[in-house]
Formats: structure tokens, C-alpha cells, sequence
């Protein structure tokens, strides 16, 4: 699947250079086009709007008294009659024939720019009606005609060389650039499914590790229904322990299931947050008093310390889940005579709140991957505590989902110690 998806992306992002590339050679080689040819094009058309006959010879008009046209060798002033015939050449080409002349004006279309290619060497030729007063010319052998055209041929060898070998230079950078663009598309299409392959491996593991979690419980329940089913006879009294087990692992997988349900709403942008002004304080404070039992029971100190106000913005009943399971882990996995501290306080723009407790600690090697899903250090003692791995997952996504972040630091055997840093407005 990747291998295809990779080969698409190549072909189109190789697609997209490739489109750049040939509008960019286009356009310099336009561009370059327009440069050779505007000056001499200004020329011709100068002198065409200069060319008079004065008493039936040819003359060029000054435009500014005293000096003379601008003049270049190169272009060539023809005369044609009603007839089509060329009547005068001004002045004299030294490299080209008359006769030779004829073959480039005969397809000319008045008031148009062509470049002609013949006998080896390339013209510019340009032709408009005549536009003088007198349109009457005088031959050598003292025969009056009609100028019905001017035409005016220049020779433009050493431009369209340049642009024959500009042509080639883009066709052979051309060339390479597939080779460059295609490796740069590959790498591109390659840089572009890095984080595609990362979430289809999650995705799959996630499938794989909630198949794994869920098979446990329902072993439970069917191995301890059939037990029961072996003796029907047996009153509920004597089938408690098994009526219990199928319980707790129910409640379990009741767990579970919501948990599962949490982050795929959340991976699918489903989990909307009502979003209000919240007394952080006051909030920790009856989570506090939730869990002060529990913790009375394995002989653990649970404190909490808070500035005056704790304001944040953002869902009741997240914060409510997020405080459950950081305390519910710290309980879990703090030892009896072990210590839990809160600590709330204001920061800038925002609100602070520290879990620590002086539990077993996390490895080093697991601290990267403890908001994982399905992530769990010690799995047999998580298990027996009750745990999915899901917990630390949802809390990470609570708290991104608020704008905020979230951070642990441990040491093995000492404890841990977890960071929350919430916004006071709305992000």
C-alpha cells in the first residue's frame, strides 16, 4: 500500500516541479527572445517611419534637424510596386544578393515581424504599406513606378544562434532536472508518509493492544459463566467468588471501553469541550477529598497547597477526569507510609499544578513512552492494579486540548513527579 502511495506521490510531486520548471525555462526564454529582437525591431520600424522620396529618390527622413537616423548595417530597405516586384535596395547588402531577397519578401504579410531562416542564415523582415506623400519612384533607367510596400530584412544570425544554443541549454537542463526532480519528488514523497506510516504503525497497534486488553477480561467472564454453568444447581451464595469475578473483570472492560471511546472521539476531533471560567482550586480540592480514603487506607499522606485563586479556562468535567487519573496513578503505584503532595500556583498568563508522590518511580527507558497508549512499564503489576494504559494517554490529550502541556520527571524508587501548566483564558 505505502509502495504505491509512494510512487503517486513521486509521480506528482516530480509532476509539479516538472510544470515549474518547464513555465520558468518558457518564460527566459521569452524573455530573452524579447531582448534580442526589441531593439532591432525598433530599428526597422524607425526607419520604415523615416523612409521618403524626395523628387522620386529614396531619402531618409532626420527627425531631429542636424543629425542624422540612427543606422544600422545590418538592416536592408526594399522597395516593392502594386505588382510585387522589388523596385530599390537601400543600401546595398554586401553579403546577400538581390535575387536572393526575393525569396523572403514574397510570403511577407504587411504590417507583421517574421523571422525567415534560409540558405544557411537567419532575417528578421518587416513590411508595411508605404505611408509618403509621393509614392512615385524613379529607376535608374528613368522609369517611373508606384511604391506600394516597404520592406525592411535585417540579419539576425548572431541572435538566433544565442537562442539556439539557450534552446539547448534548457533542453539538456531539462533533461538533468528530470533526474534532479525526480529524486527530489522521491524524497519529498518519502519525507511526506514518515508521519502517515507513524500513525497507520499506531493505528495498528492500537487495534493490536486493545484486542490483547479486551481478550483478558472476556476470558475471565466466559471461563467463570461456564464454571457456573457446570453447576446449575448451585445457589448464587456459593457461586459469589465467580459472580465476583465476572463483575470486577466487566467493570474493567467497562473501563476500558470508555477509554477507548475517549481517544478515538479525540483522534477524530468528536470530543467537544464546554469551555467555561474554572476554580481550579476548589476542583482539586474535592478530588482531594475523593481520594483521602483510599489513601487512608494504604497509610499514605495526601496534601494539597494552592494559592488563593487557581482560574483557568476550560472543560469541568475533563479537568475532573484528568485530576482523577493523575491521583488515581499516584495512588496506585505509591507504597504504604508513601507520600502524595498537590501543589497549585499561578504563573504568567496561566495556572500550575504539580503531582508528586514518593512512589517506585518510573525507568528511565519508559519515561518517553508513558503517555503512550497502552504503555505500561510494569505490566503485570499495572494489571493487577487495574490498569489499561489508557490513563496517562487521555490525561495528555486533556490537557493539549486545553492549550496546556504537561510533563513527568521520576526516579526509580524515589518517586514522580508530574506538571501541569493550564491557560487562564480561552487559546
Amino acid at each position: 500500500m505505502f509502495q504505491r502511495t509512494l510512487l503517486k506521490l513521486t509521480a506528482v510531486n516530480s509532476a509539479v516541479f516538472l510544470v515549474i520548471f518547464i513555465l520558468f525555462a518558457t518564460t527566459l526564454y521569452g524573455y530573452v527572445n524579447d531582448k534580442l529582437f526589441d531593439k532591432i525591431d525598433a530599428a526597422m520600424y524607425q526607419r520604415a517611419q523615416g523612409f521618403r522620396l524626395v523628387n522620386g529618390r529614396p531619402s531618409l527622413h532626420m527627425s531631429r534637424p542636424g543629425r542624422a537616423e540612427f543606422f544600422d548595417p545590418r538592416i536592408l530597405l526594399l522597395l516593392r510596386d502594386n505588382t510585387g516586384k522589388i523596385l530599390s535596395v537601400f543600401p546595398l547588402p554586401p553579403l546577400v544578393e538581390v535575387d536572393d531577397l526575393i525569396s523572403l519578401v514574397e510570403d511577407t504579410t504587411p504590417g507583421t515581424l517574421q523571422t525567415i531562416k534560409t540558405e544557411g542564415h537567419s532575417y528578421r523582415v518587416f513590411s508595411l504599406p508605404y505611408a509618403g506623400e509621393n509614392p512615385n519612384v524613379v529607376l535608374a533607367n528613368g522609369e517611373n513606378r508606384i511604391i506600394k510596400e516597404v520592406v525592411l530584412i535585417s540579419i539576425v544570425d548572431p541572435e538566433v544562434q544565442l537562442l539556439e544554443r539557450l534552446f539547448i541549454i534548457i533542453g539538456v537542463g531539462l533533461v538533468i532536472g528530470m533526474l534532479v526532480i525526480i529524486g527530489a519528488g522521491f524524497y519529498l514523497a518519502q519525507r511526506a508518509l514518515v508521519p502517515i506510516r507513524a500513525a497507520w504503525n499506531r493505528q495498528q497497534q492500537f487495534v493490536a493492544d486493545a484486542s490483547h486488553e479486551l481478550r483478558t477480561p472476556l476470558t475471565v467472564i466466559k471461563t467463570n459463566a461456564e464454571l457456573m454453568l457446570r453447576h446449575p444447581q448451585y445457589t448464587i451464595e456459593q457461586e459469589s467468588q465467580r459472580v465476583a469475578n465476572v463483575l470486577r473483570e466487566a467493570t474493567r472492560m467497562n473501563r476500558l471501553v470508555n477509554s477507548l471511546l475517549t481517544l478515538a472521539r479525540a483522534d477524530a476531533n468528536q470530543a467537544e469541550l464546554q469551555m467555561a471560567p474554572l476554580d481550579l482550586r476548589a476542583i482539586t480540592q474535592d478530588i482531594v477529598e475523593q481520594f483521602l480514603p483510599m489513601a487512608e487506607m494504604k497509610k499514605i499522606t495526601l496534601e494539597f497547597f494552592a494559592d488563593k485563586e487557581l482560574e483557568i479556562f476550560g472543560d469541568k468535567e475533563r479537568i475532573h477526569q484528568l485530576l482523577i487519573i493523575l491521583l488515581d496513578n499516584a495512588i496506585k503505584y505509591t507504597p504504604e507510609e508513601g507520600h502524595i503532595t498537590l501543589k497549585g500556583c499561578k504563573t504568567g498568563g496561566g495556572v500550575q499544578l504539580e503531582v508528586s508522590d514518593t512512589g517506585i518511580g518510573i525507568p528511565p527507558a519508559d519515561l518517553p513512552r508513558v503517555f503512550d497508549r497502552f504503555y505500561r512499564g510494569d505490566k503485570v503489576r499495572s494489571r493487577k492494579e487495574g490498569g489499561t494504559g489508557l490513563g496517562l494517554a487521555i490525561a495528555k490529550w486533556i490537557v493539549e486540548k486545553h492549550g496546556g502541556k504537561i510533563s513527568v520527571e521520576s526516579r526509580l524508587g524515589e518517586g514522580t513527579r508530574f506538571v501541569l501548566s493550564l491557560p487562564s483564558r480561552r487559546s
